[in-house]
């Protein structure tokens, strides 16, 4: 059994969470950005289906993406000098949010309901949360969004509908966080596609330690430069 939550964001330690399934540690609670921000700070979140409660998680291992670490391979560096796309930084984080929320195959389903984004809406108007999306000729193609807590960046999801729109635009994040002195990227579940990018696996409770201070070093909330984005497009030309 998992505890049911309620009133305040009092969560359970994360090493009570199940193995099976993995990281399920609590149901219940709220959206609202205490209990979110909350969550995150104990290396927590949210996942769940509509016809759910609210479900939070804490795998063991944690899979992370430290940003001097990601892989560019050659194809992918060679579309970055072409500038083939225009990245910027927190101007559609609501579109992002709803590109991310279409089912992948006809037919499927998605995790990131009505209320999953208008509470990640409600973190990106505080500062919180961010996007970063690529564009041709005006149109969105693809990017990302996550939470920036510290010096930690929490990625959520990623679409795209170009091909390497989503890597261009986590190439510009892990240049920006870099830059800002982040120290890791949480890419919360293994995928073999995260792995060939340079995360790795990091145990739960050395990934938490680490969150303990990263959360509290680092730039507060705020929305990010378009300029900043630009100036890394620059350096790759």
């Amino acid at each position: 059994m998992i505890p049911w939550l309620a009133g305040r964001p009092d969560f359970p330690p994360v090493e009570q969470a199940l193995e099976d399934p993995d990281g399920l540690l609590a149901a219940g609670g709220e959206l609202s950005p205490a209990w979110l921000l909350a969550a995150y700070r104990r290396g927590i979140f949210p996942w769940y289906t509509e016809d759910q409660p609210i479900l939070w998680w804490s795998p063991d291992p944690r899979l992370v993406l430290i940003p001097a670490r990601l892989r560019i391979s050659r194809s992918l560096r060679r579309t970055l000098r072409q500038q083939r796309f225009e990245v910027r930084f927190d101007t559609a984080f609501a579109d992002v949010i709803a590109a991310c929320a279409e089912p992948r195959e006809p037919g499927g389903g998605t995790w990131i309901s009505p209320e999953i984004r208008q509470a990640y809406l409600r973190l990106h108007e505080l500062g919180y949360a961010h996007s970063v999306e690529s564009w041709v000729d005006g149109t969105l193609v693809g990017g990302l969004y996550g939470i920036a807590l510290g010096r930690a960046f929490f990625g959520e999801s990623m679409f795209s509908r170009r091909s390497d729109a989503s890597k261009v635009a986590l190439v510009h994040l892990a240049a920006h966080l870099q830059r800002l002195g982040f120290a890791a990227i949480d890419c919360q579940m293994t995928t073999a596609h995260l792995l060939s990018l340079g995360a790795e696996e990091m145990p739960r409770a050395r990934f938490c330690a680490g969150l303990a201070n990263w959360t509290n070093e680092g730039p507060g909330p705020g929305r990010w430069s378009c300029e900043k984005a630009a100036e890394i497009s620059r350096n790759f030309s």
